[in-house]
């Protein structure tokens, strides 16, 4: 099971302390929202914020492209420092493509599935996954309720998944009220933004949500 603070809701004036504080306290990974207020309605960061984090840590960076036609950018995620880029299967036309296309790259693929979108629609590129990621709240911000169907969809991809070696991940409304039943329903990674960088101390929440999450061992 891994814990990937989301930078989203950090403070970007001191974003290289803030992911010190995680890396210290345990974090597995790094989680960056790139979002172009197109495909969702924020605006975010690019490819130069994403090569000063890389310099500023040894943790893995996924890097979760929110994006319009990400096969255009899939080339300088991977060079800014990427090592795991995860696209949105709504914003794919051609996603076979776009997964062969990261890891020609040199990152592992992910794929990521909007509230409303079917499991199923992953059943002909599994062979093509490092990682699905399941969004429990509708993409674009920050601080948004968790959505209870995310916990059937967990159960349904990971039966999909079988013996694969593919990384189950859920982002949205992650917090320590849910982590155990959402470890319990089959993610093994837990992104969280707000639960870990709007709480008083950031180190402290990344343990405690990892306790939370380990006590359905």
């Amino acid at each position: 099971m891994k814990i990937a603070p989301s930078i989203l809701s950090a403070d970007f004036a001191a974003l290289g302390d803030a992911i010190a504080r995680v890396e210290s306290a345990g974090a597995d990974q790094v989680h960056v929202d790139v979002m172009d207020g197109h495909f969702v309605p924020n605006l975010t960061i690019g490819p130069p914020v994403i090569e000063s984090i890389r310099k500023r840590t040894r943790l893995p960076l996924d890097v979760h492209l929110m994006i319009e036609s990400p096969e255009r950018s899939i080339e300088d995620f991977v060079r800014a420092g990427a090592d795991l880029l995860t696209v949105h299967l709504e914003a794919c036309i051609h996603l076979q493509r776009a997964l062969a296309q990261i890891r020609e790259a040199g990152a592992k693929a992910g794929v990521a599935l909007n509230p409303s979108t079917l499991p199923s629609t992953l059943e002909f590129v599994l062979d093509d996954l490092d990682l699905i990621l399941v969004m429990s709240v509708n993409p674009g911000f920050g601080g948004q309720s968790f959505i209870p169907t995310a916990y059937a969809k967990l159960r349904q991809l990971r039966r999909l998944i079988g013996d694969r070696a593919i990384e189950l991940s859920v982002d949205g409304g992650v917090g320590l009220a849910n982590a155990a039943s959402l470890v319990q329903a089959g993610a093994g990674v837990l992104v969280a933004g707000s639960a870990i960088f709007g709480a008083p101390d950031p180190a402290h929440a990344v343990r405690a949500l990892r306790s939370a999450a380990e006590v359905v061992k």
